[in-house]
């Protein structure tokens, strides 16, 4: 009679152990060794991350230039969750021109006058890297590379030199070379945006 609660506690913790070996309950993909995390955090001092990237701190939104684009962020295979805050920051009740308010993957960029701004200040902001040989955390290997689509065209050089522009679908890649990914060439911005 005291078998049946054994084996029962022994398929728990073998089912646990497969769950844990697939990482499915941590929003974890597996390639190889290597593990990517799905959400990168925003900076603990926004204030500190949005002076590296350059970009000042304000008390309000400014919207005389004013528009959207749309970010998505795969590495080897995992999407990536743009995160809800970032070049916020709710302590101090500031903003800069470059942020996000959800975790749609849509920048705002709102700002008193005409800037330039690119994508690697609002990776610098999100207080991560991004360049030819890293995005995020994770670096790239022998056999891959990093691309950055801009409407479904490969844009050549820095991704972190990629400049913002009204309703752009920029995807930033990380993935095998010769690898033909499925990018979103467009994105649907609802109404107002």
């Amino acid at each position: 009679m005291r078998r049946a609660p054994l084996i029962v506690a022994l398929a728990a913790l073998a089912v646990v152990g497969l769950l844990a070996g697939c990482d499915s309950t941590s929003g974890n993909q597996s390639n190889g060794s290597a593990t990517v995390p799905r959400n990168w955090p925003v900076p603990n001092d926004p204030t500190a991350a949005a002076e590296r990237a350059g970009l000042e701190m304000l008390g309000r939104e400014m919207l005389e230039v004013h528009y959207h684009a749309h970010l998505e962020v795969t590495v080897r295979g995992v999407d990536i969750t743009v995160p809800a805050g970032i070049g916020i920051d709710a302590a101090k009740q500031t903003i800069t021109a470059l942020h996000t308010h959800d975790q749609t993957g849509i920048v705002h960029i709102e700002s008193a006058e005409e800037i330039p701004f690119t994508l690697g200040q609002f990776f610098t902001e999100w207080d991560q890297p991004l360049s030819a040989t890293q995005v995020g955390p994770i670096k790239v290997d022998a056999n891959e590379e990093v691309r950055l689509y801009r409407n479904g065209t490969v844009v050549p050089g820095d991704p972190a030199a990629v400049r913002f522009a009204a309703h752009d679908q920029l995807v930033v890649w990380l993935g095998p070379k010769g690898e033909q990914p499925d990018v979103r060439a467009t994105y649907v911005f609802p109404a107002g945006l």
